[in-house]
């Protein structure tokens, strides 16, 4: 009886942080449709919102590193539900601002809570679920990471032109208390530690991903400065290799790299990652295509990545069975190429290709996303020890983060290479977005190298496979 109360417990939980990634996730893309009302609200160009985005991703890099120690510090419930209380204020503050400068300060409020939600909420959901339950709870939280993206840009533009884009943020208030609310009655877990702040780690580290995220952000913007770019970007590679120099030497460091130890983090993190920049790339190239490429409506090409998303949600029962019976390492290596080849079905698809063999098409290519994202993202954490969840739930979330940061920086990069190719100017056609998705196909096919040095039983204490 005490076991069913205890595995019901640690489903709610995954499901509240579910919920609350959900938000976080969606508003790192909501406001992409509603700029030109949002511009005209502040009396702004609309390119100027530009920092209203980069502002929240930046906090999100920059406090990402803090949340292991925060939540060992005070404890995961208080960390969690304040991040929540924090993220659902400056929603509201965002929707209350009357110029650029007010929003831009309540969307980095709001990237600060986020950045505390995301790892401490992972880290209560591998800690309260039990080692058997853990694939099932890491697919629930992963699926916002792949919905979020696709449903953000179409939901915010309906909610704009519906009602007025305050409304895209007044909308979290009452899933922010509730979650907020359930947090404090769900989730347990008391301060663990007198550690002292890694000021030093936190300033180096900060400084390095907040530089990265910058000149992965720029790289996307037309017409970058290649020089300046690089200058950015070398300044957030130098700083981030301070820091992970001085993780591994502080006595008491913001970040511990001894999980990196591990086989099975290391190759989620390391392999994990290609196939994680190549999944999100997905969301932006695809809605380009169908519009630019192919000449399709905003709301014929919303509904085509439905599609998409359809794949997404429509594998997640199948994951358990999945990972249990061909274990971590068949399953990234064949759903990996399977990945690839949904790739390149989205290449070759046209305008004139059959509406049901695009559907079709979509949606085998969400099925293939979502499965090597929820395999990757649950081998991050099948072998590592509860003691280790904080700081692995921290290093995930930083890879993360880079991960979406390059998956639409090398999708553009890739879009580019593909207007080189075939010589256009100007506006992509539908050769240079097919480039530009088989480059996608070979990242993701080259994210396998660390899935095939895996042992045959990697994990399998998480997927319950049994070897010969």
């Amino acid at each position: 009886m005490t076991s069913d109360v205890s595995t019901n417990r640690s489903r709610k939980v995954a499901l509240l942080v579910a919920s609350a990634f959900f938000m976080e996730n969606f508003d790192a893309t909501v406001i992409a449709t509603a700029v030109p009302a949002m511009a005209d609200s502040f009396g702004v160009a609309p390119v100027a919102l530009s920092a209203g985005v980069s502002a929240y991703l930046l906090a999100l890099a920059v406090f990402i590193p803090v949340s292991g120690w925060v939540a060992d510090r005070f404890g995961p419930r208080p960390v969690f539900a304040s991040a929540v209380l924090v993220f659902t204020l400056a929603s509201l503050a965002c929707g209350l601002s009357q110029s650029l400068p007010a929003f831009v300060a309540a969307r980095i409020l709001q990237g600060i809570g986020g950045a505390l939600m995301v790892p401490v909420g992972r880290m209560v959901v591998l800690r309260t679920t039990p080692r058997e339950g853990i694939v099932k709870a890491i697919a629930t939280i992963t699926w916002p990471g792949l919905a979020a993206p696709l449903l953000g840009p179409p939901l915010g533009g309906w909610i704009a032109s519906t009602w007025s884009w305050h409304w895209i943020f007044f909308i979290n208030l009452p899933l922010g208390l509730v979650a907020m609310v359930l947090a404090l009655r769900w989730i347990d877990g008391e301060a663990g530690g007198k550690r002292p702040f890694d000021w030093l780690g936190f300033v180096a580290s900060g400084a390095g991903l907040g530089a990265l995220m910058v000149a992965l952000d720029m790289v996307t913007q037309q017409a970058p400065d290649p020089r300046l770019v690089a200058a950015v970007g070398g300044v957030g590679l130098l700083s981030m290799a301070f820091a992970v120099w001085h993780f591994r030497r502080a006595a008491h460091p913001l970040l511990n790299f001894s999980v990196f130890g591990v086989q099975t983090f290391r190759a989620s993190a390391v392999g994990g990652s290609l196939s994680r920049i190549s999944i999100g790339s997905a969301p932006f190239l695809l809605p380009l295509m169908f519009q630019l490429g192919f000449g399709f409506g905003m709301v014929q090409s919303g509904l085509l990545m439905l599609a998409l998303f359809a794949g997404n949600l429509g594998i997640k029962p199948a994951t358990t069975w999945v990972l249990r019976r061909f274990g971590f390492r068949s399953t990234l290596l064949g759903n990996g190429l399977l990945a690839t080849l949904g790739f390149v079905g989205c290449a070759f698809l046209s305008a004139d290709t059959p509406l049901p063999l695009m559907v079709v098409v979509l949606v085998f290519g969400g099925m293939t996303r979502s499965m090597q994202f929820t395999a990757v993202g649950t081998l991050a954490f099948a072998d590592t020890s509860k003691d280790q969840a904080g700081g692995a739930s921290t290093l995930f979330s930083m890879f993360q983060q880079l991960s979406a940061g390059l998956g639409i920086a090398l999708g553009a990069l890739a879009l580019r290479l593909g207007e080189m190719f075939s010589g256009h100017s100007g506006t992509p056609g539908a050769v240079d977005f097919r480039v530009a998705l088989l480059v996608m196909a070979l990242l993701t096919l080259l994210s396998l190298v660390d899935a095939w040095s895996l042992p045959q039983d990697a994990g399998q204490r998480v997927s319950g496979h049994k070897t010969a």
